[in-house]
């Protein structure tokens, strides 16, 4: 019975893969093999999200996640983080599988999952949303990163080719201005799949934006690129010569990015590349920078601690010098 009510949940609750197809969401194709990419990340996405809603236990979804291909592993864990955020909001659960998780596996993914959980209230009615207070006051704009990324990915006529911005975002309350902003880096994020992986494509779209919201747009593409790859050399350098002012947040994405990879133990030559190209260093010390940076966050840091850690790595970055010596 118990299997059955498990099996009728993921029905429910879980999108078809046919929904993350490059075809079906009308995003550009560049070639192939960037194709293939995007739709195995959307496949793997959507399977850590059914380990969560169909498993007994969060220990049972990390035995499962732990099969995913170590390339795809982290995208996996986000799309659990949204499959407990789901079933804890649905059954007002103060986040208890979600705050498992993060004490469990999930611990070394704690940036996807945070990412996994704004998925989820993209899905949900505002009265279901958690309590921030129920999270870390200094990832929980990751929350906001990744409730942007849905939005551009499934509503992309609206957020991305019309450009038009969530209506006063207030969660958490007090924090609206400053939420416009960290949703940009979710939207970002997004770009580069609606632009097939293309930098070239990816630019276009973002100069169709206002400059005033270039920074948090390029911080989003830099993450992207360096976490999911899709782009040689070559194009990353056309992209960081491109992005001209904004070399700092493509830089800073591109940081953040090398250390969620490294924090779980998935770096791959394609992070490793990436951040050659935009940061001038390796991925380990990017992502040191990232760990020497840090903030102690409270929930009421005007503006967020997660904002001046993002400017001190972009500044750290600018002049595309590569770290310190």
């Amino acid at each position: 019975m118990a299997s059955a009510l498990r099996s009728l949940r993921r029905k429910i609750l879980v999108p078809d893969v046919g929904e993350t197809k490059v075809e079906k969401r009308g995003f550009w194709v560049k070639n192939a093999a960037s194709t293939e990419i995007l739709e195995t990340v959307g496949a793997y996405f959507l399977a850590g999200y059914a380990h969560a809603v169909e498993s007994r236990t969060v220990a049972e979804a990390e035995d499962r996640l732990e099969e995913v291909p170590a390339r795809f592993r982290g995208f996996a864990y986000e799309g659990a983080g949204m499959g407990f955020a789901i079933l804890d909001c649905m059954t007002f659960g103060d986040l208890r599988r979600v705050n498992t998780f993060l004490q469990g596996r999930g611990h070394h993914h704690n940036y996807m999952v945070y990412v996994g959980i704004g998925w989820a209230m993209a899905r949900l009615p505002r009265f279901l949303w958690p309590k921030a207070d129920l999270l870390d006051p200094l990832l929980l704009w990751l929350v906001h990163d990744g409730y942007g990324f849905h939005q551009a990915y499934f509503h992309t006529d609206r957020y991305v080719h019309q450009q038009v911005r969530e209506p006063r975002f207030s969660w958490p309350p007090g924090h609206e201005e400053y939420a416009a902003h960290a949703l940009d880096q979710g939207i970002g994020r997004a770009l580069w799949f609606v632009a097939g992986t293309s930098a070239e494509r990816a630019v276009t779209l973002i100069e169709r934006f206002p400059e005033s919201r270039h920074a948090d747009l390029y911080s989003g593409i830099g993450l992207a690129a360096t976490y999911a790859g899709g782009a040689d050399e070559a194009e990353l350098r056309w992209l960081r010569e491109r992005a001209g002012a904004h070399r700092g947040p493509l830089a800073q994405g591109s940081v953040f990015a090398a250390e969620a990879r490294i924090r779980a133990g998935l770096l791959f030559p394609h992070t490793e590349s990436a951040v050659g190209v935009l940061c001038g260093t390796t991925a380990e010390q990017a992502a040191e920078v990232s760990r020497a940076t840090r903030p102690t966050a409270t929930a009421q840091d005007k503006p967020p601690a997660y904002e001046a850690w993002r400017r001190r790595i972009a500044e750290t970055f600018v002049f595309h010098g590569g770290v310190p010596s």
